[in-house]
């Protein structure tokens, strides 16, 4: 079988399913992110795409700050819900159950239930067409303690976290590597 054409589309996938949080502790908003990743390690940088149109846009130009908060398997209604109602006419957190905590760096609040969030602010916008993507810098990473092993090291795995793709919600499976792997030495028998 061969291969099929299609015009050029956003069919990068999986991605994640992020719901981002704007503004400060009284005036917050969430809205439902997929357009999200990683730009550089040093300094840590991340970017979100957001129309123009969306109420969060106003507040993230205006603010120049927010946070991206990772989803899991439990929370797929509420961050579906978060990407298809308004925050200019909806309090998304009463909405959806979620629990706003305070940021260490930032005046937007993080979400309890994220089990991990990035505290970011905003270096640059650029416009892009239907979509403006504002490039931030990574200010902190708030992981809940339960995700944190004996080594400090970050385990997800047990989260449930959530991905994204070509209008669907899937749950990350199972484990099928480490970064390396392929050309690490394989342990001698002893």
């Amino acid at each position: 079988m061969g291969k099929v054409k299609l015009n050029p589309g956003t069919l990068l996938a999986p991605l994640p399913a992020a719901l981002v949080t704007c503004g400060d502790e009284e005036n917050a908003n969430v809205l439902t992110i997929a357009w999200t990743g990683i730009l550089c390690t040093k300094p840590p940088m991340t970017y979100i795409s957001v129309r123009p149109t969306r109420h969060s846009h106003r507040i993230i130009s205006e603010t120049g700050e927010f946070a991206i908060n990772l989803t899991t398997s439990a929370m797929v209604r509420e961050t579906d819900l978060c990407g298809v109602k308004s925050g200019a006419n909806t309090d998304k957190f009463k909405l959806c159950g979620l629990h706003k905590v305070p940021a260490s760096m930032i005046s937007a609040p993080l979400i309890e239930e994220s089990p991990l969030s990035l505290e970011c602010r905003v270096v640059k916008v650029i416009p892009l067409g239907s979509h403006d993507m504002f490039m931030a810098e990574i200010l902190c990473t708030d992981v809940d303690e339960k995700y944190i092993d004996s080594k400090g090291k970050i385990n997800l795995q047990q989260s449930g976290i959530m991905a994204y793709s070509h209008g669907e919600y899937f749950a990350l499976g199972r484990k099928l590597g480490s970064f390396g792997y392929s050309v690490a030495k394989k342990k001698k028998k002893r």
